[in-house]
């Protein structure tokens, strides 16, 4: 594991440090594009946050957590830089160059396919085709991109965003939430990668999992942010209140707080379960736990999604930017889970146990 990535053991001050620096930001008479944003953070040390599977992984989600609470497009592309380094430095390559921001684009639209060359005996390969769902695209400066081999095997390659053959198309996207990821498509032609691994080793380490349980941190932080605006309305109407007269107007917000406290316990314990179970079997197959863990986080993320503008009507989507705009990006960020067919795997998964799986 690079050194690099295992900054002091000092979680709670560096989580400050990192909240701080949000907290700046929020306070800033014009938002700054999410791009420029990752870019302050990496320079400023606030992106070398501890790998998974190494005894921090809940300090880990902890700071994805506060990130997405400020800003779920500064989210994306801030988890996909800190997945990246992980990434990195399981698979065996060279230390990254300081400063630098990194993207993790491996969805494979049915649309678009990229190929890679074989190898050349230093590990360089000629990229072609288009890429789909790049986040960041016009703002890191590498990216971990996935294609595939003349065999038809996905390869994973590090590819330098300022090199003659790759384009950004400024095309294919075009949702309003996570608008500000500028996830865009982009065009290789003849663009030079270094392959990482071998063919499939991207899928196969131990690792990937880990990071496809650290989306569902984003996820709940961003549902924490619309049940602590919940909670502080809620708080404030019963102070106006006389607590002996309470009416429908009061009683139906603090019935949503209500399952809104409900969905995010368990959620909030289940990561906590989660990143503890990691932590103590770093090397085997993380699947199962992840899967629940994304599942149960989708589930408090929807319901407080549901909640909160019942609750409080449209005033705060209509006059909050910050809600506003959690409300139109997390249902988007939301379906990087695959739903029913994520149920479907980790129930297969319960098939091989004999015994009940649900012991107290």
């Amino acid at each position: 594991m690079s050194r690099a990535l295992l900054p002091p053991d000092d979680g709670p001050a560096r989580l400050r440090a990192l909240r701080a620096h949000l907290s700046m930001r929020a306070r800033a008479p014009r938002p700054t594009p999410p791009g420029e944003v990752l870019q302050a953070m990496v320079d400023a040390g606030l992106a070398n946050v501890p790998p998974p599977g190494q005894g921090r992984t809940l300090e880990r989600w902890r700071m994805l957590a506060a990130v997405a609470a400020h800003d779920l497009s500064l989210a994306k592309l801030y988890e996909a830089h800190t997945d990246a380094l992980a990434i990195l430095a399981e698979l065996g390559a060279p230390e990254p160059a300081p400063g630098s921001t990194w993207g993790v684009w491996c969805a494979e639209a049915p649309d678009a396919r990229l190929h890679c060359s074989a190898p050349s005996p230093d590990g360089t390969v000629t990229l072609r085709g288009v890429k789909a769902w790049c986040s960041g695209a016009a703002s890191v400066s590498h990216a971990l991109v996935s294609a595939w081999n003349d065999d038809d095997q996905p390869v994973l390659t590090i590819v330098a965003m300022d090199q003659p053959g790759v384009t950004v198309t400024g095309q294919g996207w075009q949702a309003v939430g996570m608008a500000a990821t500028a996830s865009m498509d982009v065009r290789f032609n003849a663009a030079r990668g270094v392959q990482l691994g071998a063919p499939a080793s991207y899928v196969n380490r131990r690792g990937f999992w880990h990071g496809g349980a650290g989306i569902a941190a984003c996820w709940y932080g961003a549902a924490v942010a619309l049940g602590e605006a919940l909670h502080a309305a809620c708080r404030d109407r019963a102070e106006r209140l006389d607590p002996d007269h309470l009416d429908a107007r009061a009683l139906h917000p603090l019935a949503h707080l209500g399952a809104v406290d409900a969905a995010l316990t368990a959620a909030g314990a289940m990561l906590r379960e989660a990143a503890d179970w990691i932590d103590r079997h770093p090397d085997r197959d993380a699947r199962p736990q992840a899967l629940c863990v994304r599942l149960v986080v989708e589930e408090a993320a929807t319901r407080c999604l549901h909640a909160v503008p019942r609750a409080l009507g449209a005033g705060p989507l209509c006059r909050d930017a910050h809600i506003a705009h959690l409300v139109a990006d997390l249902p988007v960020f939301l379906r990087q889970s695959h739903a029913e067919r994520d149920q479907a795997t980790l129930g297969a998964d319960l098939l091989t146990i004999e015994e009940s799986p649900w012991p107290l």
